[in-house]
């Protein structure tokens, strides 16, 4: 079994509200669950307004799906129209 965990930083520029941000990341979450088959929610940074941190996991037997999966997932966050920036990213593969 392999098990990936990507975490995403964003920067909400545009943001001025708790209730904008919510709005956002839930448009984020509900998009890429339904688009892809794996888990997310936002996992750091819940106070702050125009930063988001969202961690994401994939399970699967091919370590290879996980990383292609969680590339796209990444991909389709930063080409979205959500009108943030991607900061950064991190993907770590576990082999179990």
């Amino acid at each position: 079994m392999t098990i990936g965990i990507c975490k995403v930083s964003l920067r909400l520029p545009e943001n001025l509200s708790l209730k904008g941000k919510r709005q956002v990341v839930k448009s984020i979450t509900t998009r890429v669950k339904s688009t892809f088959n794996v888990s997310i929610a936002e996992v750091d940074d819940n106070d702050l307004w125009q930063l988001v941190t969202l961690g994401i996991c994939c399970v699967s037997n091919d370590a290879r799906h996980v990383n292609q999966t969680l590339s796209k997932v990444v991909a389709f966050i930063s080409n979205g129209r959500f009108d943030m920036e991607l900061l950064d990213y991190g993907i770590e593969i576990m082999s179990v």
